[in-house]
């Protein structure tokens, strides 16, 4: 990690987002499956946030209603911007690791047949996630963060989110209230997952 050490001390810039500036460095994180970066947002400090998100193109760049991709990374900035400071570990795991042209075929077959995607990756034979966090946990461990899990709260946009957090929810043990699955919009979204997770807040309270 020494050359992404340097390469961080030599990124430093202003960014502004939302009518608002935040200086941000950025460091890479190697990995040819499970690599991407890690954007620093302010200084690094005792319990800031830290988010870890996989990319998702459909919801973080085309806006999709159809996941909570997008929502996610939006609301997590957010909060980063609102503390002063954070860290969005940004890791290139398309489709859970199938990658982009796979993910499609996984969409496709869940609108032809009625599958949710776990069931459809399976149909392709593909495994339901292939990612790994490794690479990220060594990256905050390098930065001198150790995490542990608050929950993130969203809202499903659609009736196709709603099917799709209700399906992370029964499959992967995503811990989302069954009773809020049941009602499109009724309760915020709980998408609160374990430390090995892609979609969670970190905080420097347990050690790596």
């Amino acid at each position: 990690m020494d050359q992404a050490a340097f390469h961080l001390r030599e990124t430093g810039h202003r960014l502004t987002r939302k009518g608002r500036e935040l200086r941000v460095r950025v460091m890479a994180i190697p990995g040819a499956e499970d690599g991407g970066h890690a954007m620093i947002f302010g200084p690094i400090a005792d319990a800031c946030l830290v988010r870890i998100h996989s990319r998702c193109l459909y919801g973080d760049a085309l806006r999709s209603d159809d996941c909570d991709c997008g929502p996610e990374l939006d609301l997590s900035m957010d909060m980063i911007q609102n503390a002063g400071c954070g860290v969005l570990v940004y890791l290139e795991q398309e489709g859970r690791g199938a990658g982009l042209v796979d993910k499609a075929r996984g969409l496709r077959t869940s609108e032809v047949f009625g599958l949710d995607t776990f069931d459809s990756y399976e149909r392709l034979g593909l495994c339901a996630d292939t990612r790994s966090y490794e690479n990220a946990a060594r990256a905050l461990v390098h930065l001198g963060i150790a995490v542990t899990v608050v929950p993130l709260v969203t809202r499903p946009r659609s009736e196709r989110a709603r099917r799709y957090l209700e399906a992370k929810r029964r499959r992967r043990g995503h811990t989302i209230p069954d009773e809020s699955a049941s009602t499109l919009g009724r309760a915020v979204w709980r998408s609160r997952r374990r430390w090995f997770m892609p979609s969670c807040w970190w905080r420097r309270l347990l050690a790596l």
